[in-house]
């Protein structure tokens, strides 16, 4: 076994050994570190290229996923699962962490690895450790997808990837940093997603607060999903369109439980848009924008970047 330099870590001496056994991708990439932080916290062991096949320290142990466990205990006595530390800690780096050329690998593509490592029914956990200002970290990452074909391809959701398509929901805890009055419930709100009998995809926003609620029922926000290339505000490049409309949609069927549509109340009633990126599986950002009727109107972006989470236990459930 020889002593290399991987390209993607610069200054950090490793072992390459022939990747015969499973392991877990590890975090760190696109970064460069000292040796005493290495020596002081044992995830930054962690930090692998996934091309780079599997690796230990030199003069230290041979690192096997089984060898760790999932997670650490905080001297809170709580649990840190890896993981999803590696993703707050992608988004994040520590200072001591040096940003290596972005031009050597595709940040988005780390991301979506990242994500999928999480096992999906810990996916949740998210929405709690990102805050505004990493979900908005998250949207610009996931505008690298675009610069991959391949990467481009991917899509968060099973429900609007499959090729059969059958009536089926998906529900989606969703968290941003709110907004003003009448939009504040949009801070933390779910969504559902359908595919309905007349070959088209549809969905709905459901607000948690005492008045979305009233809203849900009087008037629930529908929208429908549509293919698109880019924001229409900014021209950057995002997968699909949460297109509200007036309210007014013509469904022949919707999920069990679900109200019948009406009209969206102001401002879901003036050309709201939610603009999504894929950025892992079950896990998309997007970006709300009331686009307005008139055709002076500026359009205005309602609140900060949306965290959107799927619930696998709650799309599950076949209507």
């Amino acid at each position: 076994m020889r002593a290399a330099h991987c390209d993607h870590l610069l200054h950090t001496p490793i072992c390459l050994s022939p990747p015969t056994t499973p392991h877990r991708q590890n975090l760190r990439i696109g970064f460069s570190i000292s040796q005493a932080q290495h020596n002081r916290n044992r995830r930054t062991r962690r930090l692998v290229h996934f091309s780079c096949g599997a690796i230990r320290a030199v003069d230290g142990p041979q690192l096997s996923p089984w060898d760790e466990m999932p997670y650490e205990i905080l001297p809170s006595g709580k649990k840190a699962y890896l993981d999803e530390q590696d993703v707050v800690t992608f988004l994040d780096p520590p200072k001591e962490l040096i940003p290596l050329d972005s031009g050597s690998y595709n940040p988005a593509a780390y991301l979506w690895k990242k994500i999928e490592d999480i096992p999906e029914e810990r996916h949740h956990r998210l929405l709690t450790l990102l805050n505004p200002r990493l979900i908005s970290r998250a949207w610009q990452i996931a505008g690298t997808r675009y610069e991959d074909p391949k990467l481009a391809k991917k899509c968060a959701s099973n429900l609007l990837c499959s090729e059969e398509k059958e009536p089926s929901v998906e529900f989606y805890s969703c968290q941003s940093s709110g907004g003003q009055w009448p939009i504040a419930w949009m801070k933390s709100f779910k969504k559902a997603v359908f595919y309905c009998d007349d070959g088209k995809t549809y969905g709905r926003l459901i607000g948690g607060s005492l008045l979305a609620q009233i809203t849900n029922t009087c008037s629930p926000l529908y929208f429908m999903v549509v293919p698109h290339g880019e924001v229409m505000s900014t021209e950057q490049p995002c997968d699909l369109a949460y297109e509200l409309g007036d309210g007014h949609l013509n469904l022949q069927s919707y999920p069990q439980g679900f109200p019948r549509p009406a009209k969206h109340p102001y401002p879901f009633n003036d050309q709201v848009v939610i603009y999504v990126r894929h950025v892992g599986p079950g896990v998309s950002v997007g970006q709300a924008w009331q686009e307005g009727k008139e055709l002076q109107q500026v359009p205005r972006k309602l609140c900060g970047e949306i965290l959107m989470v799927k619930d696998c236990a709650a799309s599950a459930v076949v209507r």
